[in-house]
């Protein structure tokens, strides 16, 4: 399957401020049988998103209509949706009256080894630093250089690179959520100050709550925190769960027995 497009316009404006600015939101859906998996997460957090922004909400049945004609007879994929604020001037300042634009782009599904999940994969501590700002913490936004820059400090060497804050705390991956299992249960960054709030995230710590698991959420987890956890896993919509064989000169076990359920029902999980 090449990649298709389907957008509200024919072409994006080159004074779009999603282009201009970053000024906008992204979701990224596994297709499997003709259908977005976990539609109504995702479109959770893009109207959290528009309002966090103060970006004119979309018409969800729209989107909803576009997304289906555009995967309809795809058995496995992946689709992505970008919204903006739209065009406006040359200049910061918000049109008075936005009109949001929209595009969807269709790509095949990635074709990741089975040791991933059966082995574990290796991962890195990235040097390029995640900045702080509670405004824009959790919500999907176009701004994404940071991880560019930090995805650019390896090849295919790794699976995924963990990314700190300014202030050294742990953050998340690159492209995923981070979880620590730990003698207690689950540990995740409480992503009160910058991160992203995947949708597989709060999957997770639906079915930790639902299996009486415990799990905490904490804003000052320290590369320390990460070093002595028994066990390690990256998350998101897409690649599901990655258990973490190493990271750095650090091995972890893949025998443990919270990850080990989360792994066995990880499709249960995923389900809509």
């Amino acid at each position: 399957m090449n990649s298709d497009i389907l957008t509200s316009e024919d072409c994006i404006s080159v004074l779009d401020r999603g282009l201009a600015y970053g000024d906008g939101l992204f979701e990224t859906f596994r297709v499997r049988q003709g259908r977005p998996c976990l539609w109504q997460e995702h479109m959770a957090r893009l109207q959290n998103g528009c309002d966090r922004l103060d970006i004119p909400r979309p018409d969800l049945q729209l989107l909803e209509k576009e997304a289906i004609e555009l995967c309809a007879g795809v058995a496995d994929g992946v689709l992505k949706l970008i919204f903006t604020r739209g065009t406006g001037g040359r200049g910061y300042r918000i049109p008075d009256t936005p009109i949001p634009w929209h595009g969807f782009s269709l790509h095949p599904a990635p074709t990741y080894p089975d040791r991933f999940k059966n082995e574990g994969i290796g991962a890195r501590i990235c040097q390029t630093r995640l900045g702080r700002n509670p405004a824009l913490a959790g919500i999907k936004h176009l701004n994404r250089l940071e991880q560019v820059l930090a995805r650019k400090e390896w090849s295919d060497e790794f699976q995924e690179g963990l990314m700190l804050d300014v202030d050294a705390q742990v953050i998340e991956g690159t492209m995923s959520n981070l979880f620590l299992i730990t003698k207690h249960g689950l540990l995740t960054p409480a992503l009160t100050e910058c991160g992203i709030e995947g949708v597989m995230r709060s999957r997770i710590l639906e079915w930790a709550e639902g299996e009486g698991i415990p799990c905490d959420l904490r804003s000052n987890i320290r590369l320390e925190d990460v070093f002595s956890a028994d066990s390690l896993f990256f998350t998101n919509s897409v690649i599901g769960v990655w258990p973490v064989r190493q990271l750095e000169d650090m091995n972890y076990s893949l025998d443990n027995e919270i990850l080990q359920q989360l792994l066995r029902e990880e499709d249960e999980i995923c389900a809509d």
